[in-house]
């Protein structure tokens, strides 16, 4: 892979960071369980970080990071997680997975691309929170937290 075209993966990743801290503000707003917002939070502090990484890493290539702004995809993620986010806690975990499996299908794309070994190293360690948040989610859903919350 050439220097434009990591810079266009890199790029790609970083605005579906973006894209999810966007959708966690939204869900956040309508989390009202102690720890799952706690867990929730540190979760956007992980993309907040990956996009921090990402535009560290885009820059060494000459390139300019995305702006801090939703794209079309981020404004539908955006949208979904907010009507979602209506009936409470359900619907904001709900949206989140959504969003998650999103971001894990993309991260698990770039893992197998030919990335050079120090940026290989970060998109598996992005991978690998991507991951622990789907699994904490889909966990949260399965024991319906919102009704032990109750």
């Amino acid at each position: 892979m050439d220097n434009k075209e990591t810079a266009k993966e890199l790029i790609s990743l970083c605005k579906i960071d973006i894209d999810a801290v966007h959708a966690y503000n939204q869900a956040l707003r309508h989390l009202d369980i102690a720890g799952v917002k706690k867990e929730v939070e540190s979760f956007r502090g992980d993309h907040e970080r990956h996009i921090k990484e990402l535009s560290d890493a885009i820059r060494t290539f000459g390139e300019e990071p995305p702006e801090f702004s939703k794209d079309f995809k981020g404004y539908l993620l955006d949208a979904f997680t907010r009507v979602r986010s209506l009936t409470g806690a359900e619907g904001a975990l709900k949206a989140l997975k959504g969003g998650e499996e999103m971001t894990n299908r993309n991260y698990s794309n770039a893992v197998k691309m030919d990335f050079p070994l120090p940026l290989k190293s970060l998109i598996e360690k992005n991978y690998r929170d991507e991951q622990r948040h789907l699994n904490y989610i889909e966990q949260a859903i399965r024991d319906q937290v919102w009704k032990k919350a109750a």
